[in-house]
């Protein structure tokens, strides 16, 4: 049974049905998206129980000829799924049915084509993740980025057209960027099959492997965001509708690190090399920049939206150590981010849609009329901080671990990021949550509902299970992660034979000395 097409096409079948049924009722229409989504879900279970953690290469294989030009190269319709991608296509598959069910009261206007515009997210989403072919990677790409950009203009905030106008134009120059870097490594390699691209480019030279390299990672930098690149974030995550803000925190912001990893280190790791201590103070940097960016803010949502800067920081400084324990906990570290800040982002809009208000100012002591609502938000806190027991730690320890051991001084920058997410988060939550109430219409919230009480319960749970057996989903990363570490020591080889070869020679007469 071809699962990964499947997994793929099940939400597009569902937009195209959206899209041609005659019915107005938004509740049928709703169903229909949720339906097509729990498909989905199982499927990606399916995929999760078929995947097998010993094996490095891509698993689920489907390859089938697409078309080819006259004079050029031939694309196929390629998939697979390997330790790289598994834990991104669960995340995925996990997080849609939830996230379309938290839109039942938050969009009520142009439903049927907004539910359209998840589903084909869905479908990008899973594309890039699957996709062993670099043209077929490249249309995901771009398919998975245009319906934000829909939904940020028609569903946002306020401030929406600015925002959508800064998220298309980082998105443009990063898809640009790519798209050169892509052309001038399928010209020089002469395939389009993305592990034969490893293969081709792995044995290259450091100049060669050097400028592809910076296109690659520039494009994917934006989308992490990385500093200097974040600015749009921010503003996105803001206006965008909370159904928006979860699945961009939870799945579209880690297409940039997927990137970095499965291209960026695995293809050119002789650059990789080279440029793991600039990605490294950048994630460091990062770390820090975010943290004080969250700390200055008053909007709640915004607040968020910062930390994540400071959180992806961590996963490129656990990344570009290039060390085993670095890898490993950063693609652990994807998917905590993906469930702990989606968390927030769905408690923010569940008190927004009945305070109408994101400004901390306005809250205060709503632990008392909102005792669920402040369960909920204080874990999920507690798992974005990294509290022992929880998801966020297994994550952070590691990167950490694998960080000191590449550089002592950048972890440190890095653990003050420890202390400083503590410090805007749990006062982002006394705010809101502790102290007198002073306004009447804090005082006439109602707490959660029965449904938003069983949308958030399984991401709990998943938290917590990471934290307390975090063995199952790190094991499925271990093999293919031993292969881009056997091609770093490689290159490490490399340059050291490099280096012996440019030594300037010792004449005969001091070496006899």
């Amino acid at each position: 049974m071809p699962l990964l097409t499947l997994i793929i096409f099940t939400p597009l079948l569902g937009a195209l049905l959206l899209a041609l049924v005659p019915i107005r009722e938004v509740k049928v229409l709703r169903a229909i998206a949720l339906g097509f989504t729990l498909v989905t879900t199982l499927l990606g279970f399916l995929v999760w129980q078929g995947f097998d953690p010993g094996e490095a290469a891509l698993q689920l294989t489907e390859v089938h000829p697409w078309f080819e030009l006259p004079g050029a190269l031939a694309a196929n319709y390629s998939l697979g799924v390997d330790g790289i991608s598994i834990l991104l296509v669960a995340l995925t598959a996990f997080l849609m049915p939830l996230v379309l069910i938290s839109t039942t009261q938050a969009i009520t206007t142009r439903v049927r084509e907004f539910l359209i515009w998840m589903l084909i997210m869905e479908a990008g989403m899973l594309g890039v993740f699957l996709a062993a072919d670099l043209f077929l990677f490249y249309v995901f790409w771009e398919v998975s980025l245009v319906p934000l950009y829909f939904m940020l203009g028609i569903w946002g905030g306020q401030k929406r057209l600015y925002a959508t106008l800064k998220f298309f134009l980082f998105t443009l120059a990063g898809s640009l960027v790519m798209l050169i870097g892509a052309i001038a490594l399928v010209y020089q390699a002469g395939t389009l099959d993305i592990a034969a691209l490893t293969q081709w480019a792995g044995a290259e030279s450091l100049s060669v492997q050097g400028w592809l390299f910076a296109a690659f990672a520039l494009a994917f930098a934006i989308k992490v965001p990385l500093l200097p690149f974040h600015t749009w974030l921010p503003d996105a995550h803001t206006e965008a509708p909370t159904a928006g803000s979860v699945i961009l925190a939870g799945v579209l912001l880690k297409m940039g690190t997927y990137g970095l990893l499965r291209f960026g280190i695995a293809m050119f790791p002789l650059a990789a090399l080279e440029a793991s201590t600039l990605f490294m103070i950048l994630g460091a940097a990062g770390i820090v920049y975010g943290a004080f960016l969250a700390m200055a803010q008053t909007d709640v949502k915004r607040l968020i939206a910062c930390s994540s800067v400071s959180h992806l920081g961590f996963v490129v400084l656990g990344m570009f150590a290039l060390t085993s324990a670095g890898l490993r906990g950063s693609v652990l570290q994807m998917v905590n981010h993906g469930l702990s800040t989606g968390l927030l982002f769905l408690l923010i809009g569940m008190v927004y849609e009945r305070r109408h208000s994101r400004e901390l100012s306005d809250y205060g002591g709503i632990a008392r009329v909102m005792p669920m609502f402040a369960f909920f938000f204080v874990f999920s806190v507690l798992s974005s901080v990294g509290l022992p027991g929880l998801n966020g730690f297994v994550g952070e320890w590691l990167i950490l671990l694998g960080a000191f051991e590449a550089s002592p001084v950048l972890t440190g920058v890095g653990v003050t990021g420890v202390v400083f997410g503590a410090v805007y988060l749990l006062r982002a939550t006394r705010l809101m949550l502790f102290g007198e109430i002073t306004s009447d219409q804090n005082r006439a919230l109602t707490d959660l509902t029965g449904r938003e009480i069983g949308l958030l319960t399984p991401i709990c749970l998943l938290c917590l299970v990471i934290g307390v057996m975090p063995g199952p989903f790190i094991e499925r990363t271990e093999a293919s992660l031993e292969v881009i570490e056997q091609r770093l020591d490689a290159a490490r080889d490399q340059q050291a034979a490099r280096a012996e070869l440019e030594r300037p020679a010792v004449p005969a007469e001091e070496s006899a000395r």
